[in-house]
């Protein structure tokens, strides 16, 4: 079988109408898959998707590639393999309709036989829309990998080898492997499967082989139980991989018919609400983060290297587990996971029959969700980081009998296609029962669901632990494994008393209040973990989780929606280019991951101001004291601890000292001024000092400075180079509080493929070669077009400019 990525020659445009002409401004464009074509496209406070998308339009767009088809392939099976194109993809081939896909997210295959001209180049045609179809930023077109498969008429079955290890212990582990062979020719085959297991380091640890006949026309399944001794298993913190290829080989033909490698890992799971969630028999609690599918400045781009970079950071910051929120993961972000030992919640959808946005994927649903089941389950099975499968979130007809059947419908198919795993939903009791509260709360109606949330206050924890709720989500809470819980901590020790069988993970939770949720996490077993909203920053949903100043001239309470030209969340850990927020250090300290106390402060220019917040918002600090602020201005300084007070010190004298735990868990809080120099905070328990951090004023010697993440890459289009670009001094402290504006240059075989910092609220496009440091920094991201040498040049107005060298190798 050849199975080669198709990713370059491929061209874009806007769809026209059929008597439409084509002008410059709708021409097609050159493109690299994965490729977003909304991410480009000018946002407009007028779009009609608005916040959701963070005022990008939508649209229709045509894909187009030309794929010379030699006589030789007459006699092979060819087939386009999509890993997903949002939304409602169409497949033409040479003008002829051959596939539709309704979802977003999942893959499909296209059997390209019955449309090609032999010897003669085709022209292969892919379209996709968007428009007021969903609560984020979706990005829209051939957003994941797509592979061209020439294979024999027998032939192994894409995605039809499955591997599970039912029996393991400290002496060996068994491996049950199954391979599905396909016959397209008009005679019966016979054939051979073979099956090899390299370790960990290489080496052949089990093989197996079995005879299998097929029927024309027909696949059957061929099986064997390998026996891999002293196995090491995978987990969160030694995620040890396995391989298996399988050849399929026809008696007296050396040259094997077809083959294809699979990674997997050795890994058992349990699970009860006395040790909670158990892999390889230790109870693990998920620190868990909820997060989009985009990639920030790249858009809703799956490029392996952009996946890879974001679990790792994420792993880096204290996570162990994500929810891919709330559509199937991409192949590359569970490849991520395997190998960093990041537990995964995979996830179904975020609406079933009845709709949240006008054309959302609810239109369909009916007919489509067993399609949709199926893609998500087949490319998630050998993945040891999947454990959780969620069928859902916020579903509105959930407190519903129907909701109910629905629930129990998805939830077995789930387990038909695999009972190795858990199946979960994220329920939120009070939008599941929007309807029966509008009735005694009259504005619930007219208001979103996460204004609703917002705008709650206590009565949110009341009414999720209200009999209403208990009663009506009873049924659909039952069909799971684990029950899924938004934004409903008030129901953890209360359904430990109601349903003592049910085990809980918090699918959904607000950022800010970790500290006192991590506690009712960790000390009840039959709760496994918590799942906040969001570990990295999304677009869309713009401004959830915003500060505003209410003092600003023109001020507008707008509720959870943030007002052009907001255009990410700004709820996240991490920001959409991956730096750390403040908030990330907080929870690593709450998770008892960090000893060393953490130093965030307020900018001094903002001192005093009444602040609006979102329950997504966390404080407005940076961990700087390099303000363009005159000395002695005030300056609230926060320092997160785990310890009983901290002591603040100033060049030498000391500030003052102040309790944890008054204004916020985990928190000592200083009203102090600013005067530059070294801050140092040092925290003690029980008048020991237990950790100390320091934070100091950048020097007058500031320079712009390049820096890549990695000197080398590959040069593929799976690869990426991330270059920081910061404003610093010499012991490289950043200078957090001037706006400078600087440009990016790149040289040799490259292409900038995305420009971005943290800012959430911008009119400064990912695409241009300029943009406007936020806290000093900025993030340039380079992808590779060949082998050689990239120069990186960066520059801006009163400073020497900083070039480095990224090198793109085989």
């Amino acid at each position: 079988m050849i199975r080669e990525p198709l990713l370059h020659g491929w061209t874009v445009g806007p769809k026209l109408g059929a008597f439409e002409q084509r002008d410059a401004a709708t021409a097609f464009v050159p493109v690299t898959l994965p490729h977003d074509a909304l991410r480009d496209l000018p946002r407009d406070p007028a779009s009609p998707q608005g916040v959701t998308s963070g005022y990008y339009p939508g649209g229709v767009f045509e894909y187009v590639r030309e794929l010379d088809v030699p006589e030789a392939w007459r006699e092979k099976t060819v087939l386009l393999e999509f890993e997903g194109v949002y939304r409602d993809a169409v497949v033409f081939v040479n003008g002829d309709r051959a596939a539709h896909e309704a979802s977003g997210y999942a893959a499909f295959t296209v059997r390209l036989d019955a449309y090609l001209r032999f010897g003669r180049t085709n022209r292969i045609t892919v379209e996709a829309r968007v428009h007021k179809d969903s609560r984020w930023y979706t990005g829209a077109g051939i957003h994941r990998p797509v592979h061209l498969i020439v294979a024999d008429p027998v032939h192994l079955a894409l995605d039809a080898t499955r591997i599970t290890t039912p029996d393991i212990d400290d002496e060996r582990a068994i491996v049950a492997v199954s391979s599905v062979v396909e016959n397209a020719t008009r005679h019966t085959r016979t054939v051979r499967a073979q099956w090899e297991v390299t370790g960990p380091d290489g080496a052949v640890v089990a093989t197996g082989d079995s005879p299998v006949s097929v029927l024309p026309g027909e696949r059957a399944t061929a099986r064997q139980r390998l026996n891999v001794r002293e196995p090491r298993r995978w987990g969160i913190d030694d995620p040890q991989l396995y391989r298996l290829r399988t050849t399929l080989v026809e008696e007296g033909n050396e040259a094997p018919l077809d083959e294809e490698a699979v990674a997997f890992g050795i890994r058992s799971l349990q699970l009860d609400p006395v040790h909670g969630l158990r892999i390889n028999g230790e109870s693990v609690t998920l620190r868990g983060a909820c997060v989009h599918h985009d990639n920030g400045p790249l858009g809703a781009v799956a490029i392996p290297a952009a996946e890879d970079r974001r679990i790792r950071l994420l792993r880096e910051a204290g996570f162990t587990a994500i929810r891919s929120s709330h559509n199937p993961a991409s192949r590359a972000l569970l490849e991520a996971c395997d190998r960093h030992g990041m537990v995964v919640m995979d996830e179904l959808g975020d609406v079933w029959t009845r709709a949240k946005s006008g054309f959302d994927h609810s239109v369909g649903f009916a007919e489509h969700w067993r399609r949709d089941v199926e893609a998500m389950v087949i490319k998630d099975a050998n993945h040891p980081s999947v454990v959780l499968y969620s069928i859902g979130n916020e579903i509105l007809e959930l407190a519903s009998s129907h909701g109910a059947i629905w629930s129990r419908r998805l939830a077995e198919a789930v387990r038909e296609l695999d009972d190795t795993r858990f199946v979960t939903n994220g329920i939120n009791g009070i939008i599941a029962n929007l309807d029966r509260i509008a009735e005694a709360q009259a504005e619930a109606a007219a208001i979103d669901p996460n204004t609703l949330m917002a705008t709650m206050g206590e009565q949110m924890a009341l009414l999720n632990a209200s009999d209403l709720v208990t009663r009506s989500i009873e049924e659909s809470a039952a069909v799971l494994d684990v029950v899924g819980f938004n934004y409903a901590d008030s129901r953890y020790a209360l359904d430990a008393e109601l349903f003592p069988n049910r085990v809980i993970v918090g699918s959904e939770t607000f950022p800010e209040r970790i500290g006192a949720l991590w506690p009712l996490v960790s000390n009840q077993p039959h709760v496994i973990g918590d799942f906040t909203w969001t570990g990295w920053d999304y677009l869309g949903e713009a401004g959830i989780g915003r500060v505003d100043y209410a003092d600003e001239p023109g001020y507008i309470d707008t509720g959870t929606a943030g007002p052009y030209p907001y255009l990410a969340a700004e709820s996240g850990d991490l920001d959409i280019t991956g730096h750390r927020r403040t908030v990330s250090f907080f929870r690593e300290i709450v998770y008892g991951l960090r000893t060393e106390p953490f130093i965030a402060v307020r900018p001094p220019r903002h001192h005093g101001r009444p602040v609006a917040v979102t329950p997504w918002s966390w404080d407005d600090t940076v961990a700087s004291w390099t303000w363009d602020a005159v000395p002695g201005a005030p300056v609230t300084i926060d320092v997160y601890a785990d310890a009983d007070e901290v002591e603040l010190v100033l060049d030498g004298a000391r500030v003052g000292r102040a309790p944890v735990g008054a204004v916020r868990e985990y928190t000592a809080r200083f009203e102090t001024s600013y005067v530059p120099g070294e801050l140092v905070a040092i925290a003690r328990r029980k008048g020991i000092e237990i950790g100390r951090t320091a934070l100091r004023t950048a020097g007058s010697d500031l320079a712009l400075v390049a820096r890549p993440e990695e000197d080398a890459i590959g040069a593929d289009p799976d690869a990426l180079a991330f270059v920081w670009i910061t404003l610093e001094d010499s012991a490289r402290i950043v200078s957090c509080d001037r706006e400078v504006p600087v440009t990016v240059a790149v040289e040799g075989p490259a292409v900038l493929a995305g420009l971005g910092t943290g800012r959430a609220a911008t009119r400064e496009p990912f695409s241009a070669a300029s943009v406007t440091l936020f806290q000093g920094r900025a993030l340039a991201i380079i992808r590779p077009t060949g082998v050689g040498e990239i120069g990186v040049r960066v520059s801006a107005r009163g400073f020497d400019d900083s070039r480095v060298i990224v090198r793109a190798v085989d």
